[in-house]
């Protein structure tokens, strides 16, 4: 099926928003991959607890917009006070997604020169219980210099007191270094990997810049997962050469179960 699938490079999510089957079709079986992934990131926090998490990928066009907001979503449909940032300054694609204008953002916050931030000048509601969204405001010169900004850190500090979730779309690591310069103060990162099109090597040098930057990298969600039935879905692992745990198990499906035509 062609849900969610697109080719590298496009535009299609900038223009369109990303696609929320957590929403659309909450009982589906690609919205329980997405609760899995949620469960699977909460089973992360028993030695640290995760209240800040941030979604990459190595390159663009791999699904981590569309991956970021509906396990956004799955947290906020179980009871989670959620906020949904969209951190990539150069392809924003949150006020699309939930069709709201981007006149202010993150970027306003960023730019400010207020010792205060009011939220509720920012901060909007997305239509979905318990979760809010900030969207990235107006591109600005200069996304690296604001993401790595220490107003950016006071922020981070400022929303976690008010959420039980702040959940950032951060930008592809190997296309620039915005998410490096953040990375490192937020309690975890998970990579978005998408089969048959991000390349081993992709994989192994995000994962080591993101080490470098001493972020906390959880582990990854591969998408974009085809069984010989056609399937497609989700995965999530803890591994980073080929073989990839759990989401790569194309036969028997996710997991290890056998997935449904159609999923």
């Amino acid at each position: 099926m062609a849900l969610f699938r697109k080719k590298r490079g496009t535009d299609d999510t900038i223009k369109n928003g990303a696609q929320l089957i957590t929403v659309a079709d909450p009982r589906s079986a690609i919205s329980e991959q997405f609760r899995t992934i949620r469960t699977n990131i909460n089973f992360m926090s028993v030695d640290k607890e995760i209240h800040t998490l941030a979604f990459t990928s190595a390159n663009i066009s791999e699904g981590k917009s569309t991956v970021t907001a509906n396990v956004a979503i799955t947290y906020a449909q179980a009871g989670r006070k959620t906020l949904l940032i969209d951190g990539d300054l150069r392809r924003p694609t949150l006020h699309s997604t939930f069709n709201v204008k981007n006149n202010t953002g993150l970027t306003t916050v960023l730019t400010s020169e207020a010792d205060e931030i009011n939220l509720n000048d920012v901060v909007e509601e997305s239509g979905i219980e318990n979760l809010s969204i900030l969207t990235s405001g107006p591109i600005p010169p200069n996304p690296a210099e604001l993401i790595g900004s220490r107003r950016m850190e006071t922020f981070i500090e400022l929303v976690k007191s008010h959420y039980d979730m702040v959940i950032i779309d951060l930008p592809p690591v190997l296309e620039v270094s915005d998410t490096q310069e953040l990375a490192s103060h937020l309690d975890g990162v998970v990579l978005v990997v998408r089969q048959s099109v991000t390349q081993k090597a992709g994989i192994t040098r995000a994962v080591q810049m993101l080490k470098f930057a001493k972020a906390r990298v959880l582990g990854y969600v591969m998408n974009d997962i085809r069984a010989e039935n056609g399937g497609y879905g989700y995965g999530y692992g803890y591994g980073y050469g080929y073989g990839y745990g759990y989401g790569a198990e194309k036969k028997k499906g996710l997991f290890g179960r056998k997935k449904s035509d159609g999923q």
